[in-house]
């Protein structure tokens, strides 16, 4: 049948080696490799950066004292992603200190920072996912077509960028948020100001897991940098960047 349609028979040889070339082929032996094994770390720490900053759930605590209270504690409770000046305290009582005591929020919006921060966790995270399955069951395709590493690459430099920004900008609105949930927001109350009223700073939940987060995405960003040169040299940039510096040698 087959004789009678050469042209269909051309067009399935095609579609068979083509399916042949790009079939799965399952190889753990990349993971062992630099390539595989860097990227196994990156989608960890990305986890962790998600874990920590993403799931961070604090209060701050002040001990209050008015017409008919004493020694009061009233709270206010704060979480990813910080938009702390949508927080208020709970009154003191039912009466609000006799009419003085309004409804009092922390102050600052730091969600777009934080967002941002651990959005590109999350993106880091699947596209790690992503490719870990190309290293491992597509690799001889990944290095038959050298369009592959470098769109790796290209994405790797770009999120080594987006980790440096998204780190230090994150760890400049961590030290605003301790300040808006610390001790020096008590002279920014004006019910504490009322007459017969007195404020005292209780406590803040530890942002010790915060601070672990700003090391994880620096981590991230030592890690990606890192992972420009391996792809860099899995590329046509890297040979091709030999042969120059070679050529001058060569024609001597």
């Amino acid at each position: 049948m087959l004789q009678q349609f050469p042209g269909f028979g051309l067009v399935l040889a095609g579609c068979l080696g083509l399916s042949v070339m790009v079939g799965l082929r399952m190889d753990f032996s990349m993971l062992l490799e630099p390539l595989g094994f860097v990227k196994v770390l990156e989608w960890v720490l990305a986890i962790f950066v998600f874990a920590t900053c993403g799931g961070f759930h604090g209060e701050t605590a002040l001990l209050v004292s008015c017409k008919g209270v004493v020694n009061k504690t009233v709270r206010a409770a704060f979480a990813y992603p910080f938009r702390l000046n949508t927080v208020a305290f709970s009154a003191p009582d039912p009466k609000g200190c006799g009419g003085t005591w309004t409804d009092v929020h922390l102050m600052g919006d730091f969600s777009s920072s934080a967002q941002f921060f651990v959005t590109l966790a999350a993106l880091v995270f699947l596209y790690c996912i992503a490719a870990l399955v190309v290293y491992i069951g597509y690799n001889h395709v990944y290095r038959q077509n050298n369009k592959f590493p470098l769109t790796d690459l290209a994405i790797s430099v770009l999120t080594a960028f987006l980790w440096l920004v998204s780190t230090f900008v994150w760890a400049k609105v961590l030290a605003d948020i301790k300040v808006s949930t610390g001790a020096s927001i008590i002279p920014t109350i004006e019910s504490c100001k009322a007459p017969g009223t007195t404020c005292h700073f209780l406590s803040v939940t530890s942002m010790g897991t915060l601070n672990v987060s700003v090391v994880f995405g620096l981590l991230n960003m030592i890690l990606w940098a890192g992972n420009v040169w391996l792809l860099y040299k899995d590329t046509n940039l890297h040979n091709q960047w030999n042969r120059i510096s070679d050529s001058p040698t060569e024609g001597v």
